[in-house]
């Protein structure tokens, strides 16, 4: 079987390059990311193996789409640290730098016998039971990022490669609309956030995917940035284009326009869909059920208290450009003008996935004017 080696590399992660080439993600809200790569490398009938460099790669869910190529085997390795440089070390001679007690640093050499526990061999043959400075280790010894050694099996030669991975942890999406209630009518627009843990994409296809997918595999443990820089805007104010959708499964698929570049630690919002007019109802509920905690908080003599809630209904009939469309869960803020004409936050509610032709229903808090009283009768 023919042998090709090849050298890609790919990345994930905060310093390491970006994402390049064509590279297509699919980003869902748990923080999961289906990143999909086609490489120009082409592949000969029968066996071929990569050298893979990049970050994030779990490689138990590493694959290939293309239906003719079939992954064989994937070694991942970490990046090297310190313990490791040193234990590929042994036999070799290095030079350790070590700190001059006027200042500055001298330079020693030493033969690294074992790095645990630590044995080195100085020149005149005399041996150093501890780390005779700060070691300084040749380019071959030390990975700059995780590599993944590939071997695939094509049944025919393909022009390009394609894999697909999930990298876990990654990115992760929500969704935030917002009503503007104008008497009986609103106007609602709706947005969606991508915020990149360790994902790093140049000028990537995304898609974002709402629906409620199972976990069988543990989630990853990843540091969460803290959010630096401005917010990158895109969607209708920059592509003046919508996102598309369609039914896949049980989830619904956003493709948003344009290619899209992500960083680390900067959020990037894009607009669901254009804004639109609908109708809306306002409702005050007095609950009929007690909590097994009672309701809290409670002033003095006023022990039969029940807090109002304030519920918005907003119209979603089929054949509407508001009601055709599937809206992901997400977070709803409702926005109401004062006599200046100012916009003013009155409501906030978590929303759930709605279908196409379902009203958008959403408590946004309790009534400040209106109270009720609860009378036990029997």
């Amino acid at each position: 079987m023919a042998q090709v080696a090849a050298f890609l590399v790919l990345a994930m992660a905060a310093g390491v390059m970006p994402l390049g080439g064509q590279t297509s993600l699919s980003i869902y809200s748990d923080g999961r990311v289906v990143v999909r790569r086609t490489l120009p490398q082409p592949l000969q009938k029968g066996r071929n193996t990569f050298t893979l460099k990049l970050e994030g790669l779990d490689g138990a869910t590493l694959f290939s789409p293309d239906t003719a190529v079939a992954v064989v085997s994937a070694v991942v390795r970490p990046a090297t640290d310190p313990e490791a440089a040193l234990a590929a070390a042994v036999a070799q001679t290095l030079s350790f730098v070590r700190p001059r007690t006027g200042g500055g640093a001298d330079t020693v050499r030493a033969t690294v016998v074992r790095s645990d526990p630590p044995q080195y061999r100085l020149p005149d043959g005399r041996y150093l039971l501890s780390q005779p400075g700060e070691p300084l280790f040749p380019a071959d010894l030390v990975r700059t990022g995780p590599e993944a050694a590939v071997a695939v099996e094509a049944t025919q030669a393909r022009p390009r490669t394609e894999l697909a991975y999930v990298a876990d942890g990654a990115a992760r999406w929500e969704a935030v609309y917002h009503v503007v209630l104008l008497g009986a009518k609103c106007q609602v627009s709706g947005a969606a956030t991508i915020t990149s843990q360790s994902l790093r994409a140049d000028s990537a296809e995304v898609q974002l995917v709402a629906g409620s997918i199972s976990r069988a595999r543990a989630a990853a443990l990843r540091p969460q940035l803290m959010l630096r820089g401005a917010m990158k805007v895109a969607g209708v104010e920059e592509i003046n284009v919508a996102p598309s959708e369609e039914s896949v499964g049980e989830t619904h698929v956003y493709q948003l326009p344009g290619k899209v570049s992500l960083e680390p630690g900067t959020p990037v919002t894009t607009a669901l869909f254009p804004r639109s007019g609908a109708t809306y109802a306002q409702e005050f509920i007095v609950p009929g059920a007690l909590p097994w905690r009672g309701f809290v908080p409670q002033s003095p003599g006023d022990d039969n208290r029940v807090p109002v809630q304030v519920w918005y209904t907003l119209k979603r009939g089929r054949g509407t450009p508001f009601g055709d469309r599937p809206l992901p869960g997400g977070t709803v803020q409702l926005y109401q003008a004062d006599s200046a004409g100012r916009l003013q936050l009155v409501g906030e509610a978590r929303s759930e996935h709605t279908a196409p032709g379902r009203d958008l229903r959403v408590q946004s808090g309790d009534a400040f004017d209106i109270t009720a009283e609860r009378v036990q009768t029997d």
